[in-house]
């Protein structure tokens, strides 16, 4: 049933909006695994093949997959995708696939292209151009997502622009391709005012991360500067700290509609160090309120420091799954 709500409140008003975009609703980041600088790489988590019935099973429909595609080409002008990666993500798709999960292949983690765009740009274009005809035969499951959290010195005229010529390089060989583009200042929903598109493709859907507040969500993560002083952070689900949430939601979906795009809420989650009550409380009621809104959703993450699976254990943290999958 709520699969069906959400298609149908994500349509409502978005009738030019990709119709793939809309059908998906419920998913999962396989993070800290292929956005590595190589595969195993952090707490040597490798994306195995058993993951994805286990995430079939648990009722998820979706498997973003974050890749560092910069870190496996060649030198310039070419910028050859490393033959061997490709085939490993070929079989990552293809074990995906097999669960009939729909799949994001989502560019993750150039952090050159942040520091200097002018710099890494054509290399940027050059691996779209690779990609996109190696899948233009996919399923319409398989959606691109240009960039992930562009951000740093890549700003908004200057994502908007290098956006604009990846989509080009896209549509040739996928002219009906869902593409997922998200805004600046890490897929901010507040720089969703500077984000634009082309007007006359249908088959996009636009992305916002979701971490706040930023002091609970990463609390005591070693990358947050400042982060261990925020040890202890509670979320108790207070009127105040719902309807702050809530502010984040009502301005992505009105900026959705005022678009004609659909909602995708790539990314939400909060690091092991934080209360696990709260995180299961927080986790809840941004799950809730997203479908509220009518946006699909993919948590971060599977089965690292954010994970609702434990691969310690081999099994779901129980509590963490039901406020996804009630």
């Amino acid at each position: 049933m709520i699969r069906t709500t959400l298609i149908c409140t994500a349509l409502f008003g978005l009738a030019l909006a990709a119709p793939r975009a809309a059908a998906v609703d419920r998913g999962v980041n396989l993070g800290n695994m292929l956005e590595a600088p190589t595969e195993g790489a952090w707490s040597g988590l490798t994306v195995r093949d058993e993951y994805f019935p286990i995430i079939d099973h648990a009722g998820f429909h979706l498997v973003r997959i974050p890749i560092r595609w910069s870190a496996h080409v060649g030198p310039a002008p070419e910028f050859t995708i490393n033959p061997e990666f490709l085939r490993r993500v070929d079989h990552v798709l293809t074990e995906a696939r097999k669960r009939s999960l729909d799949v994001i292949l989502d560019y993750h983690n150039d952090d050159d292209l942040m520091q200097d765009p002018a710099a890494h740009s054509d290399r940027f274009l050059a691996i779209w151009k690779q990609i996109a005809p190696h899948y233009q035969h996919a399923s319409e499951h398989v959606w691109f997502e240009l960039c992930n959290e562009p951000h740093g010195n890549l700003d908004a005229e200057r994502w908007n622009r290098l956006a604009a010529q990846a989509i080009a390089v896209i549509r040739p060989t996928n002219p009906r391709r869902t593409i997922v583009v998200g805004p600046v200042k890490w897929n901010s929903v507040d720089a969703l005012r500077w984000l634009e598109l082309p007007e006359s493709d249908h088959h996009l859907m636009v992305t916002v991360h979701f971490y706040e507040p930023f002091h609970f969500t990463h609390q005591g993560a070693s990358w947050a500067e400042g982060s261990a002083a925020w040890l202890g952070t509670a979320w108790t689900g207070t009127p105040e700290e719902k309807a702050m949430i809530e502010g984040y939601f009502d301005r992505a979906e009105s900026w959705g509609r005022a678009h004609r795009r659909p909602i995708f809420l790539g990314e939400f989650g909060s690091y092991e160090k934080a209360d696990f009550d709260s995180r299961v409380r927080w986790t809840a009621f941004v799950r809730e309120s997203a479908e509220q809104h009518g946006f699909s959703w993919a948590y971060w993450e599977f089965a690292s420091s954010f994970g609702a699976w434990n691969p310690e254990t081999q099994a779901w943290r129980q509590p963490l799954l039901h406020a996804l999958i009630p």
